[in-house]
């Protein structure tokens, strides 16, 4: 055989040739040499890797025994062969090159196996690389022995073929091991549940993320539940991420507030010395310079902190192979190919091959570097919300004011979420305009100077998607109105009962559709703006061809369109498409996140407590006080009573002691721990138990002795599960009285040294007020040695104070005991002489946060609701998570996803659904038919070196263009008008459904999931599915195109069309199950998230008074922590199944080349060209028709929820048409019950049993009786907000039950024991319907002592009131209730302990306008503090459901029964 030249090589032999080969020599150096030379060159880089990364050592496993064997096998065949090479080519090879070669990389290698072992290295890309190599370049020399040995036999060199095969099967052996991971290093291994395999997964199932196939498989054969879920790796949890990130926000926000303070220092000075506070204008610009760049150094800090090299490795990976697309290089060479009549076939297999490996290298880069932005942007996740959540247990309450509940949560859930598609976008924005440069670099070498066409063409769609995106902006008012439809609805949600009572119903139902009307008007033009970006964005590739191609044909003659031409320019004009897009998406992400950050920068620097605010010292002699001119010194172990009007700033004292408060001038100090019940009970959503302990260990003795003395024990034998019963979101399922004593047992079992109570005894009957003073509070009590703090506005403890504080307008205007203050006969004195008389212990009872009963049975007596003991037995709703859907049968998930599409479908309209399937095939057809006459251009020969009739081509290729983008915005229009229908239909069902459902309904559904409805799930509806069904209807069809144009090519590629499409189908079904799945389990683990932040947030005073924020911190980091075990899996899951569909995608790419290339005889390049450009597209679209596809099936959820209440119970109607009522009904004000009862279900005890009863007219009748005897159920039975189980109730001889709800409820008027007000002005919490004048309405503020603080007001009637009327102190807001039924003035009036909330002397006064206004009334008075209905006609005794006393309130003393005990209990007898 002759050898050629070192110098020349033979280039006839390897490429001009139709069996082409590689010469010996090169076989037997270059390919030998290189894998050799890869390992010496990086080896000593990777042993300094290994170096510096120490995870410490594995055991000797079988695995790295294996490859240290297979290692030295290899070196010893290697040596064999090259002796024997030496041998026999003695004169070719030098004598110590042919020792060095089989010996070095063999030997190098087992050392770098062990080196791994050693450093931890569980599995090796290096390695895994360098097998790759000597495989590959060990494939051609394996086809020249086989050659060989056929040719001559294998006798002719034995030692030399047994040799190379044993040593190749041996590398292939390597190479296989190599895609193991070894065992984890000892020391290491952590006994986790449920580990993440990412950690145990090897090189190759990382790359290909098979280690995510275990997950699929299992979501696919049974629904997955959050045990299913893998734990968190360690660097992925909130403790380590947040720990380092803290450190570093605490030090950046240490270091600019002291340049901002440093600027500002003269300023404040003089601030300070005037008394004044900074100018607002100086505050604002100091905030401005400390958020400009807080927001975005806490985002740096947490990428840089956790992610640095991460990133910085992987980028220099992937981002060289984002710009390198290997399509139009291919391409291009395989049209090139089917020009040349005389190219051999094997060029042909070549290109498909390397167009296909191309393909599938860049599909793995790029998913690759999606997973690490993933990973990156849920870090970042964890790390605001942990910011955020630590930042709002230490913001001081003048900055908590400024944002509300609902701002906050959206720091973490909206916010968070632009920062995370941050992340995954933000390299497009500089990436994109290289790709851009390069496609049209490519383009100019085509066409010349034509590309320039293309390029004015971009440019022209850039200004026009610019301008579109600036006007959809300009529609975000919509998010507006979407925002105050859902403020709207939290505060109709929250004050449902008062809408029920008052028959507001429709007045608030019509506020919700305003706002809801104009939501929908901003989003259809928006939609309508949206299409027309769609439509020039879906026609760009026609638009720049068009402007191309026909620039260049008509500037020459000569100029002439072939297949290589069109379909490389077609190719390269497609990967434009991506940057495009990607652009103004990336670069409006990136804006988004700018503002993001700015407001994350703005909460994160809001005013925090200062610690200075209180000294706190440990327990020696007492509590010293000094705020705004108020000195007080309270000595250890003394009880003050703190007393004022409404108002006054009782509160306020307490939030200074706490260090709540800002402190101006003089100093706190408290000795000891504290603890403090606040006014308004804070509950948490877990056991009784739980709320009691408050984090600390249970000591039997002492926690029964706090609830004895607490008289909590009397209810824990009511409750299903005893002190093991859950407790709802805001003590949903405990009485206000509850509430206030449990709040009352977490202080109590604390043992603290101070006590600072705000109003204990709010909420309860005069014997448990008697009973919780006695054993708690009095000098007796369980914190007699203690010191006690006591806001309260009753009288009859007073004398057993050891300090009384009188405040006034936030001054002490008289202070000394009890009897000191009497001496003085100042105003405390005159005040006591005036009531003293008729209030003896009675006043203990008094409140200024009176919410609630102790009852379980009366359910108007809280916010959210009370149900009957037995209803508790009966449904044991021990928790608010029980009524969360979490994982249900996959089967009928599938069945519902159906039904609702059908639903949906329907709401829209049939009118609607055909012209949309139409306009779709039409859009497709033009597509189609353009592309095939591109194709038939191409082809057309060439004559004289011109084509003819190209001016008629281009216009028939134009107006098919031009007609498909028609279509594609007729279609875009089409389905946004369709969506709009739909969710106008299903919005107005849910409002309605909701609005006509009984009391109990809100009761047993917690208003965060209705809330979850009217926003999350409408804008699903409103948004997220048109978008999907466009997205996945133009993909489909794309699809078809394309399968019918690689048909119409290759009928033969039908073969492998269609077992590709069983694989596709196969792979989807297994991730659409899986994806919804997770997606469900991961909004199931976001809720707890938001409630404990919401929770926090409300009772963030309590926590820091207890000292329990380390604790609250560590639950907030578990329940992060649980929904990203959901997260990760979800987005792995994307990850996952764009991989292995894009290697389908690429097996069809695959099959249209090589059948192209197999065909090459019958086929023409432009139909060749057509096929493979076409099938070139089949990866991304098949990727994104599931995508879309699981987007859809995931929001098509949000229709069958909102349908959800479609079915539950309903109330009987508002309004009886043509009823006979008469307009001034009732006329007199009677009332009879004819054995009447009341059942809070069926199949529970009766709540009232067979009451008969006649009312007359003008009557004042008290109702009385313990806890749960029914007294409230009678008020519930009046308003129908219970339905009567027998007998009836008749009022002025009409039977209610036979009327209208609303004819009934705005005929009757009853003042609430909760002051419920709405946000909005004070008139439209007075008169929502406009139907009085304001003379009338300042008339009846003035009967409610309201008109003095109301004119005092900026906007006097149009003063705005804040979200639950919280600018209102709470006796005002009971004071605006009074002034609604003074202005309703109806004939009944029922009040519900109405005056609870204010202090002695405005109920007198209370009391007195009640007697003079409603003198020509009836009125029914349920009372606990008797004082009240001393002088009342009749007082009713109730007593478990029955009456069982009836008369005067004289005659029931005389007579000694029930009525008498319960006076002598409260002092009155």
């Amino acid at each position: 055989k002759l050898q050629p030249t070192r110098t020349d090589y033979d280039w006839n032999r390897t490429w001009y040739t139709d069996k082409p080969d590689l010469t010996e020599c090169f076989q037997n150096t270059v390919l030998v040499w290189f894998p050799c030379v890869y390992l010496w060159l990086l080896a000593p880089f990777y042993a300094l890797k290994l170096y510096c990364h120490d995870c410490g050592c594995i055991r000797i496993s079988t695995l790295c025994t294996a490859k240290t064997v297979l290692g030295f096998l290899l070196a010893s065949f290697g040596f064999v062969d090259h002796t024997n090479l030496t041998l026999t080519h003695c004169r070719t090879l030098s004598p110590s090159l042919s020792l060095t070669l089989p010996l070095s990389p063999q030997v190098l290698a087992i050392c770098i196996i062990q080196l791994e072992r050693i450093r931890g290295c569980r599995s090796s890309v290096f390695l895994f690389l360098f097998w790759v190599l000597a495989v590959v370049c060990s494939l051609v020399p394996l086809r020249a022995k086989i050659q060989l040995v056929m040719y001559e036999g294998i006798t002719t060199d034995i030692v030399r073929y047994t040799t190379f095969f044993s040593y190749f099967s041996l590398q292939l052996a390597q190479l296989f091991l190599c895609c193991f991971a070894d065992q984890p290093p000892e020391g290491k291994t952590v006994l986790v549940k449920n580990p993440c395999p990412v950690k145990d997964a090897s090189f190759l199932s990382k790359m290909l993320f098979w280690w995510f196939t275990g997950l699929v498989v299992k979501g696919y054969r049974t629904p997955l539940e959050a045990g299913d879920l893998w734990n968190l790796r360690e660097e992925d949890t909130s403790d380590k991420i947040i720990s380092d990130l803290e450190e570093e926000w605490t030090t950046e926000c240490m270091s600019s507030l002291s340049v901002c303070f440093s600027r500002q220092e003269n300023t404040m000075a003089a601030g300070v010395a005037l008394g004044t506070r900074l100018p607002d204008q100086a505050q604002i610009l100091r905030k401005l310079q400390k958020e400009q760049s807080s927001g975005f150094f806490e985002y740096a800090e947490s990428l840089q902190k956790h992610e640095a090299e991460r990133i910085h490795r992987k980028y220099c990976m992937i981002l060289p192979c984002s710009l390198f697309h290997p399509y139009p290089l291919s391409n291009s060479l395989l049209l090139g190919f089917m020009n040349e009549e005389d190219a051999p076939l094997w060029k042909g297999y070549f290109y498909a091959t390397l167009m296909f490996l191309l393909s599938c290298l860049q599909s793995l880069f790029n998913h690759q570097y999606m997973y690490t932005c993933f990973t990156v942007g849920m870090r970042v996740k964890t790390a605001v919300m942990g910011l955020v959540y630590r930042k709002s247990l230490v913001i001081n309450s003048a900055s908590r004011r400024t944002c509300t509940v609902g701002e906050i949560v959206n720091l973490v859930s909206a916010d968070t979420q632009k920062l995370m598609d941050f992340v995954v976008y933000f390299n497009a924005v500089w990436l994109a305009p290289i790709e851009i440069a390069l496609c049209l670099f490519f383009l100019w070498q085509h066409l010349g100077p034509s590309a320039l066409a293309g390029i004015a063409t971009v440019i022209l769609i850039f200004p026009l998607n610019g301008f579109i995106a600036k006007k959809r902006s300009k529609l975000q008012v919509q998010m507006k109105f979407m925002d105050g439809r859902i403020k709207l609805m939290n505060e109709i949600l929250n004050g449902i009962k008062i809408l029920k009572f008052y028959a507001w119903e429709k007045a608030f139902l019509e506020q919700v559709l305003g706002y809801r009307e104009k939501e929908l008007k901003a989003l259809k033009k928006s939609q309508i703006l949206y299409s027309i970006s769609i439509a020039s964005f879906n026609s760009s590739t026609f638009l720049i061809a068009f402007a191309m191609f026909g620039v260049y044909v008509l500037i020459d003659d000569k100029n002439v369109l072939d297949a290589q031409k069109v379909f490389v320019s077609m190719a390269l004009i497609n990967i434009l498409k991506t940057p495009l897009s990607q652009l103004p998406f990336a670069m409006s992400t990136t804006m988004q996140a700018i503002v993001s950050l700015k407001r994350l920068g703005k909460y994160l620097c809001s005013e925090e407590l200062k610690d200075d605010n209180v000294a706190k010292a440990p327990l020696k002699t007492q509590l010293h006080s000094s705020v705004y001119r108020i000195n007080v010194r309270v000595p250890q172990g003394s009880l003050v009573a703190v007393v004022g009007h409404v108002g006054s700033g009782k509160s306020s004292l307490l939030s200074a002691m706490l260090g709540e408060t800002e402190k101006r001038s003089g100093s706190v100090s408290i000795k000891g721990s504290v603890a403090y019940v606040p006014q308004q009970a804070w509950i948490q959503n877990a056991t009784v138990q739980d709320n009691v302990t408050f984090g600390r260990e249970k000591q039997k003795t002492w926690y029964q002795r706090v609830l004895d003395a607490c008289a909590l024990l009397p209810d824990l034998e009511i409750l299903p599960a005893g002190d093991s019963t859950e407790i709802g979101e805001k003590g949903l399922n405990l009485s206000g009285g509850q509430k206030q004593r449990v709040s009352l047992a977490r202080a109590v079992y604390r043992k603290a040294d101070v006590y600072l109570l705000d109003d204990p005894l709010s909420a309860v009957d005069a014997h448990v007020g008697q009973h919780i003073f006695d054993k708690v509070i009095g000098p007796k009590g369980v914190l007699r040695n203690k010191t006690r703090v006591l806001v309260t506005h009753g009288m009859s403890f007073l004398p057993q104070a050891d300090l009384i504080l009188v405040l006034v307008d936030g001054e002490i205007t008289e202070s000394g005991s009890y009897q000191e203050l009497l001496s003085r006969h100042g105003a405390f004195a005159d005040f006591i002489h005036t009531f003293a008389s008729n209030d003896r212990k009675e006043s203990v009872t008094e409140t200024a946060a009176q919410r609630g009963r102790t009852s379980f049975y009366s359910p108007c007596k809280c916010k959210f609701c009370t149900i009957a003991a037995g209803a508790r037995r009966a449904s044991s709703r021990l928790s608010v998570t029980d009524f969360m859907p979490f994982s249900r049968d996959l089967s009928q998930e599938q069945l519902i996803g159906l039904e609702m599409y059908m639903e949906y479908f329907k709401t829209i309209g049939m009118a609607f659904i055909i012209p949309i399937v139409f306009l779709y095939a039409f859009q497709q057809g033009a597509s189609l038919t353009y592309n095939y006459w591109l194709s038939l251009w191409a082809d057309e020969p060439i004559v004289n070196g011109t084509q003819v009739d190209t001016d008629m081509k281009l216009a028939v290729y134009g107006a098919l263009g031009f007609a498909q983008g028609i279509a594609i915005f007729g279609t875009t229009v089409a389905i946004s008008v369709g969506g709009i229908i739909a969710s106008r239909h299903l919005h107005m069902d849910l409002l309605k459904n909701v609005l006509h459902s009984p009391m109990s309904f809100f009761e047993t559904t917690p208003s965060g999931n209705l809330l979850n409805r009217f926003a999350k799930e409408i804008d699903a509806i409103d948004c997220m599915i048109p978008d999907g069904l466009k997205m996945m209807l133009g993909y489909l069809f794309k699809l078809m195109e394309v399968c019918i144009i690689v048909m119409l090519a290759t009928p033969f590629a039908a073969v492998v069309i269609l077992p590709l499409a069983i694989l596709y189908a196969f792979v989807q079904s297994f991730y659409v199950a899986t994806s919804c799945q997770l997606r469900r389990l991961e909004s199931v683990s976001r809720s707890p998230i938001y409630t404990h932040f919401n929770e926090t947030v409300q009772g963030a005073s309590v926590i820091r008074a207890f000292g329990e924020q380390h604790r609250f911190i560590v639950q907030a980091n578990k329940r992060v922590d649980f929904n990203q075990t959901s997260y990760f899996p979800r987005f792995v899951a994307t990850r996952w199944l764009a991989v292995n569909l894009e290697f389908v995608g690429n097996g069809v790419v695959l099959a249209a080349a090589i059948l192209s290339v197999m065909g090459k005889d019958t086929l023409s390049p432009g139909i060749v060209g057509l096929a493979v450009s076409h099938s070139l597209q089949v990866t991304g679209i098949l990727s994104w028709i599931v995508r879309s596809w699981t987007d859809v099936e995931n929001n098509i959820v949000s229709v069958e929820r909102v349908k959800e209440y479609a079915d539950t119970a309903k109330e009987a109607v508002w309004t009886v048409e043509g009823s006979s009522l008469p307009l001034a009904w009732p006329q007199t004000g009677t009332i009879e019950f004819q054995d009447y009862g009341l059942q809070y279900r069926k199949g529970l005890d009766w709540a009232l049993k067979g009451i008969t009863l006649k009312i007359q007219e003008r009557e004042k009748v008290g109702i009385v009786g313990r806890t749960g005897a029914g007294k409230s159920s009678l008020a519930l039975g009046i308003f129908r907000i219970l339905e009567a189980a027998k007998g009836a109730i008749y009022i002025d001889g009409v039977n209610i039950a036979e009327i209208g709800l609303h004819d009934l409820r705005s005929r009757i008027t009853i003042i609430p024991q909760d002051p419920v007000l709405f946000s909005g002005s004070l008139r439209m919490n007075l008169d929502p319907f406009d139907t009085y004048t304001d003379e009338e309405i300042w008339s009846s503020l003035e009967l409610a002592h309201l008109k003095n603080f109301v004119s005092n007001l900026p906007d006097k009637l149009n003063y705005e009131c804040s979200e639950g009327g919280e600018n209102l102190s709470l006796g005002q807001r009971q004071l605006v209730c009074l002034a609604r039924a003074l202005l309703r003035k109806t004939k009944i009036l029922v009040l519900d302990e109405a005056t609870a909330a204010v202090d002695l002397e405005t109920d007198t006064l209370i009391q007195s306008t009640i007697r003079q206004q409603f003198e020509d009334c009836t009125v029914l008075t349920i009372a606990h503090r008797l004082n009240t209905i001393m002088d009342y006609t009749r007082v009713i005794v109730m007593d478990k459901g029955h009456i069982s006393e009836m008369d005067s309130p004289t005659n029931l003393i005389s007579n000694r029964g029930q009525f008498y005990r319960m006076c002598r209990e409260a002092g009155l007898v």
